[in-house]
């Protein structure tokens, strides 16, 4: 095995194990959180098969690209937007670095961005794009947050908070979630295929498929064994996240806007901005309607969530330029 193959495949190793221990619990936090009930295995199964599906439809009408196009953008195969390992000059084990720093900031529980951690170390050119796509998908998502939350808090939040569902609300309401949750899933992945698939060839072996789906399904075995890690106490900590009628409208309110963004255009984002600006606008119109009030606390805490998401960004650029000058 040449060095270039050794850090091609530790790469993507290291990026899967990152990249799901950091961004899953985003997606799959308030379904988690809304379902501690039930065995973990059942929701491993569940969100496993969508993985299984969206990956290998993906794979299917791409021609080997399980990207979606996010990695090849408007050159195709033949001048992909970044290039594979093995076309990258001074490509190695400075390559690495991006998901190992991205795998120990995650056990400090920061929300960081995989897209800028990873992705840009192959094209920096695209770093504006992509920060002006996440940027603005954080805006879109708070203020949509906010607009829903505001119309729904006093006719329905109010009396999630204060009552606990029928088994008839139970039965509704848990359908209503695995099918948002479901739904959001598959956006997500989507979009993050592209982080951790740049690692290796534009075109994917269908051996290579089946050996990186199985590492897929083991790792999150992992996040669902140990009920989301770090990551999610930032879920448990906003208002009322585990009821299960609340998680389904975040998890639909977040699956709406990321929908929007992937049809917009082929641009990688950071799902890791538009989830933490759903959870910050709905966090201020509940208090603001159930409380008439934003207490400076609520503030103090949504600004501690935004800055994890910007010291991300600014170890992500200075990690470009750090490798750059390694390379």
């Amino acid at each position: 095995m040449t060095e270039t193959q050794f850090v091609m495949y530790a790469g993507f190793m290291l990026a899967a194990y990152s990249v799901i221990g950091n961004d899953v619990i985003q997606t799959l936090g308030t379904f988690l959180s809304s379902n501690e009930k039930k065995h973990w295995v059942i929701l491993w199964l569940f969100a496993g098969s969508i993985l299984t599906v969206v990956l290998v439809y993906g794979w299917y009408t791409n021609n080997g690209d399980v990207s979606y196009g996010r990695l090849l953008g408007d050159g195709g195969l033949e001048n992909p937007k970044y290039s594979a390992p093995e076309n990258i000059e001074g490509f190695g084990w400075p390559f690495l670095l991006p998901p190992i720093i991205l795998l120990v900031i995650t056990r400090f529980g920061i929300p960081v961005s995989t897209s800028f951690l990873i992705l840009t170390f192959f094209n920096p050119k695209n770093l504006y794009d992509m920060l002006y796509k996440s940027m603005s998908g954080y805006l879109v998502a708070f203020v949509v947050a906010i607009l829903i939350y505001m119309a729904v808090s006093k006719s329905l939040e109010s009396k999630f908070i204060n009552s606990e569902p029928t088994d008839k609300e139970k039965r509704f309401w848990t359908i209503g979630q695995w099918f948002s949750t479901g739904f959001l899933w598959g956006q997500w992945l989507i979009q993050d295929f592209a982080n951790i698939y740049v690692y290796l060839p534009r075109q994917v072996s269908i051996e290579i498929l089946i050996v990186t789906l199985i590492l897929f399904l083991a790792l999150l075995a992992y996040i669902f064994y140990s009920k989301g890690g770090a990551i999610q106490s930032i879920v448990k900590s906003k208002t009322n996240t585990s009821d299960i009628r609340s998680a389904t409208l975040i998890d639909l309110s977040y699956g709406i806007v990321l929908f929007f963004f992937k049809e917009l255009n082929n641009v990688p984002m950071s799902t890791t901005w538009v989830f933490i600006g759903i959870l910050a606008g709905r966090e201020i119109a509940l208090k603001y309607q159930l409380n008439k009030k934003v207490k400076k606390g609520t503030l103090k805490d949504l600004g501690q969530d935004l800055l994890k998401v910007f010291f991300g960004l600014v170890v992500s650029i200075a990690l470009v330029f750090m490798i750059r000058w390694l390379v």
